[in-house]
């Protein structure tokens, strides 16, 4: 996991990519845990649609900030990496 974690941090050097990933990470990830509850709260589907959304946003904006495509066009386990490097982050490890 380090080595991807490593790979992680190479493609987000620029410091706006580095803090559009860091709100846009856990905003996708929020997106997706109120889709996930969505079938037994009635009307939170486009809650969580829209965090999911607004998340991408931010994340791709950071990478046409950067000039480089998400590591996850390459391979797709990236998908899973994003958050926990934005975890380390959090913790000051990455």
């Amino acid at each position: 996991m380090a080595d991807w974690i490593a790979e992680y941090a190479q493609s987000h050097r620029h410091p706006v990519n580095r803090a559009c990933h860091t709100v846009g990470i856990p905003t996708v990830a929020l997106g997706v845990a109120l889709l996930l509850l969505s079938p037994f709260l009635h009307g939170l589907w486009k809650v969580g649609l829209g965090f999911f959304l607004v998340g991408w946003i931010f994340q791709f904006a950071g990478h046409a900030a950067e000039g480089k495509p998400p590591e996850f066009f390459k391979d797709w386990r990236f998908l899973f990496v994003g958050l926990r490097w934005w975890a380390m982050k959090v913790r000051g490890r990455a």
